[in-house]
């Protein structure tokens, strides 16, 4: 099905996956689209939900594919629907996505697929980015609640 001026909705995945920095600060890794829809804008990793494919699988692949990073999915943080027009009003991409709080289990953050950039940011460096309300406040969501979680405790 095409993505561009599509017969029905498609689904999208997004990870929102988020870490303590080093110093023990939470962030969350946002990319930089290098392809459109937004080309240039700041988004979470996410893309297409594959035939077959399982939400958490489609965002565990697409993290991968876009920050180089494995992770593993965890719960649905939001459902949105995300539908942009062209200058006639006609619908030129219509996506349903579902955002999946995601935790790192490997890899080294970089830029892969179609994505320009890829970096770690505190919830203090969102504003520049301009980002869609519904997409700060996910963000800011699950900033919360990782600051809120205690660190684990190493055994002696």
């Amino acid at each position: 099905m095409p993505r561009e001026y599509p017969k029905s909705p498609v689904v999208g995945v997004g990870a929102v996956i988020v870490q303590r920095g080093g110093d023990g600060a939470p962030r969350v890794v946002m990319i930089q689209r290098g392809t459109e829809p937004l080309k240039g804008q700041w988004s979470l990793p996410g893309g297409v939900l594959e035939l077959g494919e399982t939400v958490a699988e489609g965002v565990v692949r697409e993290a991968r594919e876009e920050t180089g990073l494995a992770v593993e999915a965890g719960e649905i943080m939001g459902t949105y629907d995300r539908i942009l027009h062209d200058n006639y009003g006609r619908v030129r991409y219509h996506y349903v996505l579902l955002d999946l709080r995601c935790r790192v289990l490997g890899g080294d953050l970089r830029a892969g697929s179609d994505a320009a950039s890829a970096r770690w940011f505190s919830e203090a460096e969102l504003e520049p980015l301009a980002l869609e309300p519904q997409t700060v406040a996910l963000v800011r969501s699950a900033l919360s609640s990782l600051a809120s979680e205690r660190p684990l405790q190493h055994l002696k």
